[in-house]
C-alpha cells in the first residue's frame, strides 16, 4: 500500500543510514585518536584500568629519575672513598718505615701531614647536588645518618608501595665534625690495669726442671654470653714488645696494650662495652693474675668517622689518643714505649684501611644494584606500556578495512533513501489527467 502520510521504506532507509553514520563516526574517532577506548564511555572497565596503569608508568618514570640521581650521588661518594685507600696505605707505609731504628721520624711526619691534608681534601670534595655523605657534621639538626634512594614503585590489591635502598652514613663517613658525647664518657670511664712481664722469669720456677715457657690468657666475656679465651704463648726469648704486639693483634674492640717506661709492665686499657678479663695461667711467673676489666659505659664505635675515629695509645707514662687524621710521630724515639706506641699507630691505620675498604665494597654493591634496578624499571615500563596498548589501542588495519566498508554502506544508504523518497513522487502521476 502506498501512502502519502507514512513512507515506511524511507524510514527504514533513514534508520539504517543513521546506524551506518554512527559506526562511521566511531571508526573515524578511533583512526584519528589511535585509541579503541579513548573515554570512559567507550569501555568503562578498560578505561579505568588503563588510566591507573598510565599513572603508575608516570610514577615509574619518577623512580627512574630518582635512581639516576641516587646512582650519581653514590658514585661520587664511592669515588671519594676509593681515592682515600691509596693515601691511607701510604700513611701505613710511612709508619712502617718509621719503625726502623735511627730513622728521621720528623721528616717522615712531614710527608704524613701532607697525606693527611689530602685525605681531608678528598673527603670534603666528594659533593654531588649539595650532598656529602663522607664528610659530615652529625650535630646539625638536619643531619640524618640514614640516606634512602627510591628504587621501585608497585601496586598490589589496590595498595601502593614505594621501596628504597638505604645507605648508613655511620658506616661510610670518613670525617664527622662532632665528637660524640657518649664516646667522651666511654673514654674517660675506660678501665685500665697492668701486667708485669720479665722475660728472665718466664716459666714456672716451682717445676723441676723449670719450664721454659708461659702463657697469658685473655678471656673476653660478652654481655650475657660465655667467656671466649685467647691464649698467647711466651718464652724466655720473648720481649715485652712481642707480647704487646700480640695482645693488640687479637682484634678485641676497645682493647689497647702499651708498654710502661720501666720496660717490663704492660699497660692494658678497655674502652669497649664488653668486659675483658686477663689472667696469667703459668703459675704467676709473668706477674700474677690481672684484675678483670669491666665494660666501659658507652660504645666507642658510635663516635666520629673512619679517619677521625679515636684510638687509645699508651705513651710517656700515660694514656692518650690519636686518629689517622691527626697522628704525629715527629717526636718519637727508639725507646720501647715509643716503638710500642708506633705499633699501635700502625694497627689503628690498618684498622681504618680495612673499614674504608668495607665501606667502599658496600657502596660498590649498592651502585651495582641501582644499575640493575634501572635496567629493570626500563623493561617494566615497556611491559606496562604494551599492556595498556592491548587494552585501549585501536587496530588500525581492522579500522581501515571497517572504514572502507562503512563508507560504502553510507553511499548505499543514501542511495536507498533517495529511492524511497522518489516513490512518493510517483503517486502524483495517478492524479494527472
Amino acid at each position: 500500500m502506498s501512502s502519502l502520510m507514512t513512507n515506511s521504506q524511507a524510514m527504514t532507509a533513514l534508520q539504517t543510514l543513521r546506524t551506518v553514520n554512527s559506526n562511521l563516526s566511531t571508526t573515524m574517532n578511533r583512526i584519528s585518536t589511535g585509541y579503541r577506548v579513548a573515554t570512559a564511555s567507550d569501555n568503562a572497565a578498560y578505561w579505568s584500568i588503563a588510566t591507573t596503569m598510565r599513572s603508575d608508568v608516570q610514577a615509574l618514570g619518577a623512580v627512574q629519575d630518582a635512581l639516576g640521581l641516587g646512582a650519581a650521588t653514590i658514585d661520587t661518594m664511592y669515588t671519594g672513598l676509593e681515592g682515600t685507600v691509596d693515601v691511607v696505605s701510604s700513611i701505613k707505609e710511612k709508619l712502617v718505615a718509621a719503625r726502623t731504628p735511627g730513622v728521621d721520624r720528623a721528616k717522615i711526619q712531614s710527608e704524613i701531614t701532607e697525606l693527611q691534608k689530602q685525605l681531608k681534601n678528598t673527603a670534603d670534595s666528594a659533593v654531588f647536588n649539595g650532598e656529602n655523605w663522607i664528610s659530615v657534621d652529625s650535630q646539625q639538626t638536619t643531619y640524618n645518618s640514614s640516606k634512602s634512594v627510591v628504587s621501585s614503585f608497585s601496586r598490589a590489591g589496590g595498595v601502593v608501595s614505594v621501596d628504597t635502598l638505604t645507605v648508613d652514613l655511620d658506616a661510610i663517613k670518613l670525617y664527622d665534625k662532632t665528637l660524640d658525647a657518649a664516646y667522651k664518657t666511654a673514654h674517660a670511664a675506660a678501665t685500665t690495669t697492668t701486667l708485669t712481664f720479665d722475660p728472665a722469669t718466664v716459666g714456672d720456677a716451682a717445676a723441676v726442671p723449670p719450664t721454659t715457657s708461659g702463657t697469658i690468657a685473655f678471656a673476653v666475656t660478652p654481655a650475657g654470653g660465655a667467656a671466649v679465651t685467647t691464649t698467647i704463648n711466651v718464652t724466655q726469648k720473648s720481649t715485652i714488645q712481642d707480647v704487646a704486639k700480640a695482645l693488640n693483634g687479637l682484634g678485641i674492640e676497645g682493647l689497647t696494650v702499651g708498654i710502661n717506661a720501666d720496660g717490663k709492665t704492660l699497660e692494658i686499657k678497655n674502652a669497649s662495652t664488653t668486659a675483658i678479663a686477663t689472667t696469667d695461667t703459668d703459675g704467676g711467673s709473668t706477674g700474677g693474675a690481672v684484675t678483670a676489666q669491666a665494660a666501659a659505659t658507652a660504645d666507642i664505635k658510635t663516635e666520629k668517622g673512619i679517619l677521625d675515629k679515636t684510638y687509645d695509645v699508651y705513651q710517656n707514662g700515660g694514656w692518650s689518643d690519636f686518629s689517622v687524621a691527626n697522628l704525629d710521630i715527629s717526636k718519637f724515639t727508639d725507646s720501647a714505649t715509643d716503638l710500642a706506641a708506633l705499633e699501635t699507630y700502625i694497627a689503628g691505620v690498618d684498622d681504618a684501611l680495612g673499614t674504608i675498604t668495607d665501606a667502599a665494597t658496600n657502596l660498590g654493591a649498592i651502585k651495582n644494584r641501582i644499575g640493575l634496578q634501572q635496567d629493570f624499571v626500563k623493561v617494566l615500563t615497556d611491559s606496562l606500556d604494551r599492556g595498556i596498548g592491548q587494552l585501549v589501542d585501536a587496530d588500525m588495519n581492522a579500522e581501515s578495512t571497517r572504514l572502507q566498508a562503512l563508507q560504502t554502506q553510507q553511499q548505499l544508504g543514501i542511495q536507498a533513501l533517495s529511492i524511497a523518497n522518489s516513490g512518493s513522487q510517483s503517486i502524483l502521476s495517478l492524479f494527472r489527467g
